[in-house]
């Protein structure tokens, strides 16, 4: 399996399955588990995935949420009532109520069995929130997620541009590898770019056209 994020179909939902595993077979591992309690993971209440933008964690925060049936939330406000299952993102933007309700959540699921999984952009230990939330949620599985290799991410590219009907030489992947952002999400987004360039032109992808694409300038004849 490889590594990491991101629709890599065009308007695909996020899923376990078109996530790229990589180095974070483990976490994907975990949080299948626990979405379907199964062992090494039927014990686990809470999982907390960190990492930089870009890894994947909103991808596998909504994936497990359709997975397991829980509702998924971006930057809150979080719900007071009890939810069994619950994938809460960004939690390093939570204000002060909605610190609150999350420890509360984490504390029923402890005790009662629920299941939450939070995903922040650093370890639970260098998160601003109160310390008590810091402490709940680093006694939970802490996974740290990690960036594809280039090998990977020329495989995402492909995929992305055979599923828009594109061809994409290994001479333009890689040019877009060396000369684009490096995060996926951005990669994709340059694919998509290109096709539509290359309809709006009536032409095929070429060197060229990805030059002007990312510098502004004109293709020769």
């Amino acid at each position: 399996m490889h590594q990491l994020i991101l629709d890599i179909r065009p308007d695909a939902l996020p899923a376990f399955d078109n996530f790229l595993v990589g180095p974070n077979a483990e976490a994907v591992a975990a949080l299948r588990a626990m979405a379907k309690p199964a062992p090494p993971y039927a014990d686990i209440q809470v999982i907390y995935l960190w990492g930089e933008a870009g890894m994947g964690k909103t991808h596998l925060l909504r994936a497990w949420s359709a997975f397991a049936g829980a509702a998924y939330l971006a930057r809150g406000p979080l719900p007071d009532s009890e939810t069994r299952m619950l994938a809460v993102d960004d939690v390093a933007d939570l204000d002060a109520e909605d610190q609150r309700r999350l420890f509360s959540h984490l504390n029923r699921a402890r005790e009662e069995g629920g299941r939450l999984l939070v995903a922040g952009p650093v370890p639970p230990v260098q998160l601003a929130l109160r310390p008590d939330l810091q402490t709940r949620l680093a006694q939970g599985l802490v996974f740290r997620l990690h960036p594809l290799s280039d090998r990977d991410k020329a495989q995402a590219v492909g995929i992305r541009a055979e599923a828009r009907g594109m061809h994409m030489s290994e001479e333009l992947v890689r040019y877009m590898l060396g000369h684009c952002a490096r995060d996926l999400p951005r990669l994709l987004a340059t694919v998509d770019a290109l096709d539509a360039l290359s309809l709006s032109r009536k032409c095929m992808a070429s060197l060229a056209l990805l030059k002007e694409l990312l510098h502004g300038t004109t293709p020769q004849p």
